[in-house]
C-alpha cells in the first residue's frame, strides 16, 4: 500500500522484509511461517480531490485489509508488512472486529513518531497515514471508509516514541484518556515503565494487542528508509527492550511493520533491524542477536 501519502517507494516495502529474511528468522525461533502475498485493494474510480491524496485507492485498501486481517486473527499472530501507515486502518479494523466476536477488548499500542490521529478535515497536507487512529477512534469526516464495529476506546491506545504531532491532533488528543509518552518522558524516566504499566493493564483485561510498529518510531541514525524521519527517536538498545517486553508478556496477536521505504535504505540496514525488531517481539534472547557486518 503506498497511497497514503505523496511520496512513494513504500509499496516496495513487503519485498524487502522478505529478502531481509524475516520468514527465516521467524522460523529459526520454532515458528511456523505462511507467506500468504500481497493483499490487493478491490476495484475504485479514482477521483479529484481539493486536499485528499487518494481517497477512493485508501478506501479500498481499508475494506480489503480489514477482511484479510478479520479472516487471519483466529487461528495465527499475522504480521502485516507494509505499505505506508495508513494500512492499520484496515489492520486494527479487522483485529477490532475479531476482538468483538471473542468479546474481549482490544489494545493498540502505536510505537510511532507521529500520532496520526488526524481527520481528513483537520490534515494540511492531505496525506491519509496521518489519519488511521482518528479514524479507528470514530472521529468525524471519514465518509465512506467502512463502518466501526464501536470506535476503539481512548483508553485502550499507548502512542508511545512521540516527537512530532501537530497542533490540530494535539489540541485533539488533550481531551481524550489516549496514553500520549513522548520522547521526552523517555529521557527523563526510561521506556519500560510506561509500557509496563500498559500492559499490565491489557493483561488485566483479558485484552487482545494489535501492535503497530512505524519504522520512524526509531532514530533516522539507526532507521534511515523512512520519508518522515524525525531526529532523536528510539535507539537500537530501547527498541528490542520494548519487543522483549512484547514477548514477555505473551499478550501480542497482531503486527503491523509500516513505512518503510526501501529506495531511502542503506544496504538494507533499516529492514534488516526491522526484521531483527520482529525476532525479539517472538522470541529471540538477547544473547542470540546476530552480529552484522554492512
Amino acid at each position: 500500500m503506498d497511497c497514503g501519502k505523496r511520496r512513494r517507494g513504500c509499496l516496495m516495502g513487503p519485498d524487502a522484509f522478505r529478502t531481509a529474511g524475516l520468514s527465516d528468522a521467524l522460523s529459526s525461533l520454532g515458528h511456523q511461517v505462511t507467506d500468504h502475498g500481497n493483499v490487493t485493494p478491490g476495484p475504485f474510480t479514482p477521483r479529484p480531490h481539493p486536499k485528499l491524496v487518494d481517497l477512493e485507492e485508501c478506501i479500498a485498501w481499508t475494506t480489503a485489509l480489514a477482511d484479510a486481517s478479520e479472516a487471519a486473527m483466529p487461528d495465527t499472530l499475522p504480521i502485516f508488512m507494509g505499505g505506508d501507515h495508513a494500512l492499520a486502518a484496515g489492520t486494527v479494523l479487522g483485529a477490532m472486529r475479531h476482538a468483538a466476536r471473542q468479546n474481549r477488548p482490544l489494545f493498540v499500542l502505536w510505537l510511532d513518531a507521529h500520532s496520526d490521529f488526524h481527520t481528513p478535515d483537520s490534515t494540511d497536507s492531505g496525506n491519509l497515514h496521518g489519519t488511521p487512529l482518528g479514524y479507528l477512534t470514530g472521529r468525524d469526516g471519514f465518509d465512506g471508509f467502512p463502518a466501526l464495529p464501536a470506535p476503539l476506546p481512548h483508553d485502550q491506545i499507548m502512542m508511545l516514541g512521540l516527537r512530532s504531532v501537530d497542533a490540530a491532533e494535539r489540541a485533539a488528543l488533550e481531551n481524550t484518556a489516549v496514553e500520549t509518552i513522548d520522547m521526552r518522558q523517555i529521557d527523563e524516566g526510561g521506556i519500560a515503565t510506561p509500557l509496563a504499566a500498559f500492559l499490565a493493564r491489557a493483561a488485566a483485561a483479558n485484552a487482545l494487542l494489535h501492535v503497530s510498529l512505524d519504522v520512524d518510531f526509531l532514530d533516522p541514525a539507526i532507521a534511515p528508509a523512512v520519508g518522515t524521519t524525525v531526529p532523536g527517536g528510539a535507539t537500537t538498545r530501547e527498541a528490542h527492550l520494548v519487543m522483549e517486553m512484547l514477548h514477555d508478556s505473551g499478550l501480542m496477536t497482531s503486527l503491523d511493520l509500516v513505512e518503510l521505504n526501501p529506495f531511502l535504505d542503506e544496504r538494507g540496514r533499516t529492514a534488516t533491524l526491522m526484521v531483527d525488531l520482529v525476532a525479539s517481539a517472538l522470541g529471540r534472547r538477547v544473547f542470540d542477536r546476530p552480529t552484522r557486518a554492512y
